[in-house]
């Protein structure tokens, strides 16, 4: 699957931030086909990057914000911290909210 624009903009303030290898689209659930945008393994850490949410994209309407909530509950409910970063978190001041993970 290609990467958006707003995943590649994470990956490269992630790089930039020195932050541990992550794997992109991870499948967390083996029976469901919800992915994370990236995720740590070893920490269970899911990073999703919600773009689109000024101009009524698809994690901003009621079908596509319920699924988001189904996937992170069932995330929850399998021991993953997750992480949702929205296009605005990454183009005003990344550090602020990415160093904060790096760290956790």
């Amino acid at each position: 699957m290609a990467q958006s624009d707003l995943e590649a903009a994470f990956a490269y303030y992630w790089r930039v931030l020195n932050g541990p290898p992550l794997e992109p689209e991870y499948q967390f659930l083996p029976d469901r086909k919800f992915r994370f945008d990236f995720a740590h393994i070893q920490t269970l850490v899911g990073i999703e990057c919600d773009g689109g949410t000024w101009s009524n994209g698809r994690h901003s309407r009621g079908a596509g914000y319920t699924n988001d909530c189904i996937k992170i509950n069932l995330a929850i409910l399998a021991g993953w911290r997750v992480f949702r970063l929205t296009s605005d978190m990454l183009t005003n001041e990344p550090e602020l909210h990415l160093k904060p993970i790096i760290e956790f």
